[in-house]
């Protein structure tokens, strides 16, 4: 299910076709059985609150993807602010010990950058790689520093490449668990698909409203199409661009 919903333009097509669908067989039926008069008036009332329950699922859909896309964003700007307070705060420590950790610093950053917008997962196994690598170097960097002095300033150092090392962590968590659960797609699809059902079977002439039945599939596909864009991470064509870690990498190159 995740595979499916880390592809928007997949998702839309197969959730109109079966959504029209639906709303065929519903029709279908219709022909074989027409409502009474009396029955009418209940099913359009059952009718319409299964489209309130659709429309309120799709709204909380919509917004767990919004705040794990917000979440995403919130994470590239804690990166970009934990490497740059580090780069800073390199000066503390001796010249030789602060040149190589502002090196590792750049190097480290540029992976950083890679990893928000290269969506090959091979390349990305190779950059998760390097970035484990440079951390484990800006690790040592410091910490024979800190074993040898001991002091509140290096104390602070430390404290900043935690940061560093812990933003990337939380970001790196954010991209690739999904957002929303495979349970909530499943529920959402099986409610579209009871709702387009149901518009299907109350269409008074459906042999004359073939194109008003395809009204709420591409609505709802749409909708679908939208909330599987945002909750991908790199899948759809809305995604985080790391514009605070690029502004950093040129303010560095300038410095």
């Amino acid at each position: 299910m995740n595979r499916l919903t880390d592809n928007p333009l997949i998702v839309f097509a197969l959730a109109l076709f079966v959504l029209w669908l639906s709303a065929r067989i519903g029709s279908f039926f219709l022909k074989r059985r027409k409502l009474e008069a009396g029955v009418r008036d209940d099913f359009i009332v059952i009718l319409a609150a299964t489209l309130t329950l659709l429309g309120l699922i799709i709204g909380f859909s919509f917004s767990m993807a919004i705040r794990g896309y917000e979440q995403r964003q919130n994470y590239e700007g804690a990166e970009a602010s934990a490497i740059g307070t580090e780069y800073l705060r390199a000066d503390l420590l001796p010249a030789a010990d602060a040149a190589r950790v502002r090196a590792l610093l750049r190097n480290y950053l540029d992976e950083r950058i890679l990893f928000y917008n290269i969506r090959d997962e091979q390349r990305l196994r190779q950059i998760n790689a390097t970035t484990a690598h440079l951390q484990i170097e800006l690790w040592n960097a410091i910490h024979a520093q800190a074993a040898a002095q001991p002091t509140p300033v290096v104390a602070l150092v430390i404290s900043g490449m935690n940061d560093v090392l812990n933003s990337q962590g939380s970001a790196q968590a954010a991209w690739v668990e999904p957002r929303i659960p495979s349970e909530a797609w499943v529920l959402v699809a099986v409610i579209a698909i009871c709702c387009n059902l149901l518009v299907g079977y109350s269409a008074r002439r459906p042999e004359a409203e073939g194109i008003l039945m395809l009204v709420l599939p591409i609505v709802v596909s749409i909708s679908f199409f939208l909330i599987a864009d945002i909750d991908s991470s790199r899948g759809g064509f809305i995604f985080v661009r790391p514009q605070n870690l690029v502004s950093l990498a040129q303010s560095l190159q300038a410095h």
